[in-house]
C-alpha cells in the first residue's frame, strides 16, 4: 500500500512537473532553430516554407512545408520522422476574410515497428519506425474536417542501397520508386496531390558566416560553404488546382490580368502538441493530454531568424498571423527599424560588418529623404496631395500602417512586404514611367496584396510560370524582374503591364530555387526602394545622371557567397530532391 502510495505520489510530481514545462515551453513555438525553446523539439519544427505555380502543371499551386531542420543522412538507428502526437498545418487565407484561414490541411502521423527484435531500422522487407499519416482538410478555417487521404504512406529514410534495393532490404527497384508510391491522391473532389516523406534540404546559406556577425560573404579569404548541403529534411507536399484555391471558383485563364487581386494567397504552417506530457515511471514511453497548442509556426522566410530579437522570438512564435496587428505595437518597430540595417548603414555599425560593404542605406535618397534607422522616410509627405490615388491616399485605411510616425522608415517597404503583401498601387511600381517621380504610376510588376497584418507568404497565383530553362530565370526572383523591367529594352519601352520574367518568384511566393537570403539582404539595403525610384545617394536627382549608380549596382551584386542549392530539383511533383543516402554521403 506505501509503494503504491509513494509510486502514485511520483507519478503525481512528474505529471505536474512536465505540465508545468510543457505549459511553458509549449506556449511558444519557432523555426527552423530560431527560437530558443523549439531548438530542443526539433519534430516540430518547421524549417522552411515554400508556394508556386506548378512549373509542370500550371493550372496548378504547389504548396511545400518542410520540418526538422539539419538531419544528417546517417542518422541512425533511430532515423529522423515525423512525430506522432504532433499536428502538422499548412494554413491559406484565399483573400475570402481577413480574420482567418479559408483552408486547413491537417497531417498527423502514426509509426510503427514492424520487427521489434533487431536494431536495425529496415531488415528483409520489413521496417521499423514505418510512418504512415491521415491528411484532413478544412474548408471552413478550421471548424470542421473531412479526411481526404486515410493511409498515406511516408517513405522510409534513404538508408542505403543494402536496406533500399537489396534482398535483405526491402527490395525495391530503387529509392525514387518509394518517393513514386508514396504520392497520393486526395479523396473529396479537390482534386488534390500529396507526398510526406524525407527529401534533401532545398534551403542553401552559410550558416556559419551568417550568425558570425554577419560574415556574409566570408572575409579574409575564409571557406564559404552552404551549411545545409547533404542534409535532409521532412517535406509535406501538396499540389492543389488554382479554381480549388481562388475565391469564386476561377481559373486563371479568367482572370482579369495576370496581377488581378483576386488571385492572391496567404499561406504559413504550423505545428501544434498536445499541453501535457506524462512520463510512465516503469514501462517507459509517455502519455499525452490536454489541449492542442501551436508550438512552431512560419510564413515569410528569416522572419523570426533575421528580424524578430532574441528575447521575443518565442512569444512571436506563439501566436498567429491573425494576431500580429494586434500586437503592433510590440514586433512592428523590429520591422520599421530593423536591426540589419544597422549594419549597413555608414552612421551606425557599417564599419564594423564589412561583408555589409555593398549594402548601404539612403539617408537622402532624391536628395530628400532619409531611410535610416530612426529617421522619417517618407513620413514627410503626409499632407502631401501628390499621395492621392497612391497606397498612402488618405481616403485607404493603410496609411496609418505604412506611415505611422516620424521615426519607423521602413514601414514602407519591409514591413509591407512580411505582413501585407505589396498593392498594384503607386509607389509601389517600377521607376519606368514615372518620369523621376516615384509617386506616379509606374511599371507594374507585383500585386500580392492580402492586408491580414500577418506573416505569410504571399502569393498571386495569376502571374504566369517562368520557365525554369528560361535564360532569364534567376535566384533572385522578384528583384530579378525589376532589374529587367527597368533595364531591358524588351520591358522598359513604356509603364504597359506585361509579364516580366521571375514576377513569380519571391517575394511573390517563394521557388525552392530563390535566394531568398540574399534578396531579403538586398531589400534591407533599399533596393525595394530604389526599384520604385527612390534612388541611392550617390544619384544626381538634378542632373543628367543615371539611376543605375554604383552604389545601385554594388547592392544588385551583392552575394552571399552561396547563391543555389547543392543539388537540382525534381521536374515533377513532390519536385524535392531525393533524399541523401546515409551510407552514401560524406559530408565536408
Amino acid at each position: 500500500m506505501r509503494r503504491n502510495l509513494t509510486q502514485g505520489r511520483r507519478v503525481k510530481q512528474i505529471t505536474m512537473l512536465v505540465a508545468l514545462v510543457f505549459a511553458s515551453f509549449f506556449s511558444h513555438a519557432s523555426s527552423h532553430r530560431e527560437a530558443p525553446l523549439i531548438a530542443n523539439d526539433p519534430l516540430a519544427d518547421n524549417t522552411d516554407l515554400y508556394a508556386f505555380r506548378s512549373p509542370d502543371d500550371t493550372n496548378t499551386i504547389t504548396i511545400i512545408a518542410n520540418y526538422i531542420p539539419a538531419e544528417f543522412a546517417f542518422g541512425g538507428p533511430n532515423y529522423n520522422t515525423f512525430g506522432e502526437n504532433i499536428r502538422y498545418e499548412i494554413h491559406i487565407n484565399n483573400g475570402s476574410s481577413t480574420t482567418g484561414d479559408k483552408f486547413v490541411y491537417r497531417f498527423t502521423f502514426t509509426t510503427t515497428n514492424q520487427d521489434p527484435t533487431t536494431f536495425f531500422n529496415i531488415r528483409l522487407g520489413k521496417q521499423n519506425q514505418m510512418a504512415t499519416y491521415v491528411c484532413e482538410k478544412s474548408s471552413d478555417g478550421g471548424a470542421t474536417f473531412t479526411t481526404i487521404v486515410s493511409a498515406g504512406v511516408v517513405p522510409p529514410p534513404n538508408i542505403g542501397p543494402r536496406s533500399i534495393s537489396s534482398g535483405v532490404g526491402l527490395n525495391t527497384a530503387d529509392y525514387n520508386s518509394l518517393i513514386t508510391a508514396a504520392i497520393a491522391t486526395a479523396s473529396g473532389g479537390g482534386g488534390e496531390k500529396v507526398f510526406a516523406g524525407p527529401a534533401d534540404d532545398p534551403f542553401f546559406v552559410d550558416l556559419g558566416g551568417i550568425f558570425d556577425l554577419g560574415d556574409a560573404p566570408r572575409q579574409g579569404g575564409a571557406v564559404i560553404r552552404d551549411a545545409l548541403a547533404k542534409h535532409n529534411v521532412h517535406s509535406i507536399c501538396i499540389k492543389i488546382p488554382i479554381s480549388s484555391l481562388q475565391m469564386s471558383g476561377k481559373t486563371t485563364a479568367q482572370a482579369t490580368s495576370i496581377l488581378d487581386p483576386n488571385f492572391v494567397i496567404g499561406v504559413w504552417a504550423s505545428a501544434s502538441r498536445l499541453a501535457t506530457k506524462t512520463l510512465n515511471t516503469t514501462g517507459g514511453g509517455s502519455v499525452e493530454s490536454g489541449t492542442w497548442v501551436q508550438v512552431s509556426r512560419l510564413g515569410m522566410p528569416l522572419t523570426n531568424e533575421a528580424v524578430i530579437p532574441i528575447g521575443k522570438k518565442d512569444i512571436w512564435n506563439s501566436i498567429t498571423p491573425y494576431q500580429d496587428l494586434d500586437s503592433l505595437a510590440v514586433f512592428g518597430p523590429f520591422f520599421y527599424n530593423p536591426e540589419l540595417a544597422l549594419y549597413m548603414d555608414t552612421e551606425q555599425y557599417g564599419g564594423a560588418v564589412p561583408a555589409f560593404a555593398a549594402l548601404r542605406i539612403q539617408h537622402k535618397s532624391l536628395g530628400a529623404f532619409d531611410f535610416g534607422n530612426g529617421k522619417s522616410g517618407l513620413f514627410g509627405l503626409i499632407g502631401n496631395p501628390g499621395l492621392v490615388g497612391t497606397a498612402f491616399d488618405p481616403a485607404l485605411p493603410y496609411q496609418a500602417l505604412l506611415l505611422p510616425n516620424a521615426t519607423s522608415p521602413r514601414s514602407v517597404d519591409i514591413w509591407p512586404i512580411f505582413n501585407t503583401g505589396v498593392p498594384n498601387l503607386p509607389p509601389y511600381q517600377l521607376a519606368t514611367g514615372k518620369a523621376g517621380n516615384p509617386l506616379a504610376a509606374g511599371k507594374p510588376f507585383i500585386n500580392n496584396f492580402l492586408p491580414t497584418g500577418g506573416d505569410m507568404l504571399r502569393l498571386n497565383m495569376a502571374v504566369p510560370v517562368t520557365p525554369r530553362n528560361d535564360p532569364n530565370f534567376s535566384s533572385e526572383g522578384l528583384l530579378a524582374a525589376a532589374v529587367l523591367g527597368l533595364t531591358n529594352t524588351t520591358y522598359n519601352g513604356d509603364a504597359t503591364l506585361q509579364f516580366i520574367p521571375n514576377m513569380d518568384g519571391f517575394p511573390n511566393g517563394r521557388r525552392l530555387e530563390d535566394d531568398v537570403t540574399r534578396i531579403e539582404l538586398q531589400a534591407v539595403g533599399g533596393v525595394v526602394l530604389a526599384a520604385v525610384g527612390l534612388w541611392y545617394d550617390d544619384y544626381q536627382p538634378n542632373g543628367n545622371h543615371s539611376p543605375v549608380t554604383n552604389q545601385l549596382l554594388n547592392v544588385l551584386n551583392y552575394s552571399t557567397g552561396v547563391e543555389h542549392n547543392d543539388t537540382t530539383f525534381k521536374a515533377a511533383f513532390p519536385y524535392v530532391q531525393t533524399p541523401w543516402s546515409g551510407a552514401n554521403v560524406v559530408y565536408q
